[in-house]
């Protein structure tokens, strides 16, 4: 920049004395003319009309000035941002030895190659012949420091700057005209044009910035990180009887008790104990489980105080409960006719969309609070169940039973709950009816939909629709407990059936061996025929409760099994029918009934559900019977 500023500082400085000889100032007028650039005489003189004459010439300087402040390659500030509409107005550039004159303003700029990465050289072509490598110099020294020009013989040659921006002001003379001195001749004159070159000193200088930039953005960024890190763990010293005193007497302090516990850990591992070093180990130990007392009241301190915020959590939900009842007592009696006739339409609406909204709101911090407390209810039977384990398997056997119950009495609670608040609500009424003037009631003969009246009916309402609700309830409950104790009054007849059948099939195959052994026949002589008749009726009673009549029944029953076993929750009879259906639509579900009572030692029916949905089963029990006989 310095020496830009030298050369330019020498430009002005040596304008004044610059004299040029020519022969005809009006052929120099014609030839400028020709150009389409004002004529300036050398002298100072204005070679053509004051009309004619651009603006802010001075005629004492032999050129115009100022120098323009958009000639980026000349101007020692950098020229300001142009809007891309307005066109750049050249002018012409005097130095020592050429002239350049700018190209007309009506043509189109020149056109440039795209820029390579870190270009500092430019190509220069169109020279003339007779230019030389000092004329060149004193054309582009104007635009930085120049480091190395290489001219070749065919009127071109390519000029390396210092800096990269210098390349910017050497383009923006491309497009003038050169000529040497003021002759006319084809050799001294040319159009010069400017243009990036691709050199490989630049491509190399600017990788080797490219690479500098990104190890000062690695070093940059590893800072960075390391200032976030955070900080290594402090080392743990070596195992010796001094350290082992000092970390006792740091475990027996509750604030260095973690640090000391971890050193303490690290000694173990590393495998420091030994018969030598056992006692003082033991002994830290033991400090280390003295600490086990501690953390537990601290735990209990932690839980008593939760214990307190959820107590001070619910008080602050029911004194918000309470507030939302305030607010709809208001809206209540804003609601009266004695009020409501005297509030405009708009005020009306308003009025029940803020009442509807209250309600809501109250409605559902009402249920935040129930499901509170049943937490609390399910918490404090959790700790029961836990205490009395002879209870839980209590529940375990009779488990249809008592999920049935507790369904219902959830129901029942819920009810009770919502005929709490209904009744509530009637008492609220009742007292604020009982506070109207009789002489209201005199005046309005006719019953507003939100008057007190209507409200109570509509309560009253609810409240016997619910205890009819709870009623019915109470009597399904009823119903439930009395078919199970019929279901378990059936199970205990059929195990007695089962037994009894069994002592009979026993004595039958005993009668069945002695009529083999011929004795049949003196028995029937004798007059003891009636006990064949009875022992026919026994054999006809063990095939009707206990064996197989055809060959029908004993692939009914194969079929049977074999569905039960794939069902191991069992199935009940409408889902075995409809199944066996398809393969015999002759067969009734009666039928099916009846052959898996009379084998209870392979079919068994149990009861399954709760409440609405209780139903009969039957499983396939004739491994298990296997198995105990």
């Amino acid at each position: 920049m310095a020496s830009a500023a030298d050369g330019a500082g020498s430009l002005g400085g040596e304008q004044n004395h610059l004299s040029v000889p020519v022969a005809d100032h009006g052929a120099w007028a014609t030839a400028m003319n020709n150009l389409g650039i004002v004529p300036v005489g050398i002298s100072g003189q204005q070679l053509v009309s004051d009309s004619l004459c651009i603006q802010r010439f001075d005629p004492g300087l032999g050129l115009i000035a100022p120098i323009n402040p958009m000639m980026a390659g000349i101007s020692l500030v950098p020229p300001p941002p142009l809007p891309p509409d307005m066109p750049v107005i050249k002018e012409i550039i005097h130095c020592k030895s050429c002239t350049l004159f700018p190209q007309n303003p009506n043509l189109p700029p020149p056109s440039t190659r795209e820029r390579p990465p870190g270009c500092k050289t430019v190509f220069v072509g169109g020279l003339p012949e007779n230019a030389t490598e000092e004329i060149i110099k004193e054309v582009f020294d104007q635009c930085g420091e120049i480091t190395a020009i290489r001219k070749s013989k065919k009127n071109f040659c390519h000029i390396r700057f210092s800096e990269e921006f210098m390349v910017d002001k050497a383009i923006y003379l491309s497009g003038y005209r050169m000529r040497i001195g003021s002759s006319t001749d084809k050799k001294d004159s040319g159009r010069i044009h400017v243009d990036f070159a691709q050199a490989r000193d630049d491509l190399y200088e600017w990788e080797c910035k490219q690479r500098l930039l990104a190890r000062e953005e690695r070093h940059r960024r590893k800072i960075h990180e390391d200032r976030l890190r955070p900080p290594s763990p402090p080392p743990i010293v070596h195992y010796s009887e001094h350290e082992a005193v000092l970390l006792a007497e740091r475990l027996k302090d509750d604030h260095k008790f973690s640090e000391a516990t971890a050193v303490l850990f690290t000694w173990i591992d590393r495998g420091e104990v030994n018969r030598r070093t056992a006692n003082h180990f033991y002994s830290m130990i033991q400090s280390a489980n003295s600490h086990v007392r501690r953390l537990m009241s601290e735990k209990a301190q932690h839980e008593e105080e939760m214990e307190r915020a959820k107590e001070a959590f619910k008080n602050a939900l029911l004194a918000i409960l309470t507030q939302f009842e305030q607010i709809t007592a208001v809206f209540t009696a804003a609601t009266r006719q004695k009020a409501w006739d005297h509030f405009s339409k708009a005020q009306r609406k308003n009025i029940d969309i803020w009442r509807k909204q209250c309600e809501e709101l109250r409605n559902a911090h009402s249920e935040e609070i129930m499901g509170i407390r049943r937490e609390e209810e399910m918490e404090m039977s959790d700790d029961d169940s836990d205490e009395n384990p002879c209870k839980k398997m209590r529940t375990e056997e009779n488990g249809v039973c008592d999920q049935s119950q507790a369904s219902l009495r959830e129901e029942n609670d819920s009810l009770r709950w919502q005929l709490d608040s209904y009744r509530s609500e009637v008492e609220l009424l009742r007292k604020e009816q009982s506070k109207v003037r009789p002489d209201d009631d005199h005046t309005h003969t006719h019953k507003h939909p939100h008057s007190p009246e209507a409200q109570i009916q509509l309560l009253q309402q609810s409240m016997l629709s619910m205890q009819q609700q709870l009623l019915s309830l109470q009597e399904k409950l009823m119903s439930k407990e009395a078919e199970l104790e019929q279901a378990r009054e059936e199970h205990r007849c059929l195990e007695g059936e089962v037994l009894t059948l069994r002592d009979k099939l026993v004595n039958s195959t005993g009668d069945a061996v002695e009529g083999t052994n011929g004795e049949l026949h003196e028995k029937g002589i004798n007059g003891c025929v009636p006990s064949l008749y009875h022992s026919r009726d026994r054999r006809a009673e063990v095939i009707m409760r206990g064996g197989v009549a055809s060959e029908k029944e004993a692939l009914l029953l194969g079929i049977i099994s074999t569905f039960l076993h794939v069902h191991p929750f069992g199935a009940n009879l409408e889902y075995l029918w409809s199944y066996i259906q398809r393969l015999d639509s002759k067969v009734s579900a009666g039928e099916l009934e009846r052959l898996m009572v009379r084998l209870p030692g392979m079919f068994r029916q149990e009861l399954s559900g709760v409440g609405a949905t209780l139903e009969k089963r039957w499983k396939f029990c004739g491994f298990e019977s296997l198995g105990s006989a």
